[in-house]
């Protein structure tokens, strides 16, 4: 489906920062139309919730919203890379079941086009869940490095507790609706993550990619692999994630390095799907000017 493209002016300041930004209470719904910027001088954010810190020292740097929980659809898969090569070397190989495809065509989720019965290594199927958002890709790995797809939810919400991330709950790899509900994140908990996700070489090179391609051998196809992360081809950007469904609207994990600042953050419940890609571009630039004043 198309959706309407709107422009996004984005003022940007080197004021200092004003301390003791706060969120409200937990809400379970997305704030409808525009909100207005925090701060005078801070870019406007019209989704939901939104947040941003410097990666290295945790320090907070715009906050909207930050503690409401909310579905965030596909940047659940960086959970998902994260908790994989906790335990998987990146040469280590699966092999693609039919199950791994079904589930994402019955799920109506996006694909990475995988065909069963091919091999492919870890590190190649993080450019097929990272870039095209294969949940047939999440379903393989989680599949591999539960065992089975339960016993892999199950450490992404361990992994979650253990970063402090309390306020999160994921339900399967992909970030797909359930029958059973959704899971839930926050921006906080998110940027969280997405500060230790950088961290991890492979993670930070996958998400940075803006396309990737396999030559087929005898092993597995062909692939051709877009990453769908549209602020890519910005001086200093480096990925993450992006998402959406219907109930999570537009979602955006981010990071930049911008005057010798790694930045993170994570905007959720967006209307307009081109639009996170604008608002995280000035909030990284807003940020960096922040944090270096």
């Amino acid at each position: 489906m198309r959706i309407r493209k709107a422009h996004l002016t984005a003022a940007a300041g080197a004021l200092a920062l004003v301390a003791g930004l706060t969120a409200p209470a937990h809400a379970t719904t997305p704030t409808a139309g525009p909100v207005h910027a925090v701060q005078q001088d801070t870019p406007a954010v019209y989704g939901s919730a939104a947040y941003l810190m410097d990666a290295s020292s945790g320090k907070a740097l715009f906050s909207k919203n930050a503690d409401d929980r909310l579905p965030i659809a596909s940047v659940t898969k960086m959970m998902t890379a994260y908790v994989v090569l906790k335990s998987a070397k990146p040469t280590d190989v699966v092999r693609i079941q039919r199950a791994d495809v079904r589930y994402a065509e019955d799920g109506g989720g996006t694909t990475a086009d995988l065909q069963p019965g091919d091999r492919l290594t870890v590190g190649e199927l993080l450019y097929g869940l990272m870039l095209p958002s294969g949940a047939d890709a999440a379903h393989a790995l989680a599949r591999t490095y539960g065992p089975g797809v339960g016993g892999f939810v199950a450490k992404m919400n361990a992994t979650a507790l253990e970063l402090g991330m309390k306020d999160t709950q994921y339900v399967n790899a992909d970030g797909l609706p359930t029958p059973q509900g959704d899971g839930y994140s926050t921006a906080r908990d998110q940027s969280v993550l997405a500060a230790k996700a950088v961290q991890v070489p492979l993670i930070k090179e996958v998400a940075g990619t803006r396309y990737h391609t396999l030559d087929a051998t005898s092993e597995h196809g062909s692939y051709s692999w877009r990453n769908t992360n549209k602020l890519l081809g910005t001086p200093g950007a480096i990925g993450l994630k992006t998402g959406f469904t219907r109930a999570a609207g537009f979602t955006l994990a981010f990071a930049g390095e911008k005057r010798g600042h790694t930045l993170v953050g994570v905007l959720l419940g967006e209307s307009v799907s081109s639009r996170r890609f604008d608002t995280a571009e000035a909030l990284l630039s807003w940020g960096a000017a922040r944090d270096s004043a």
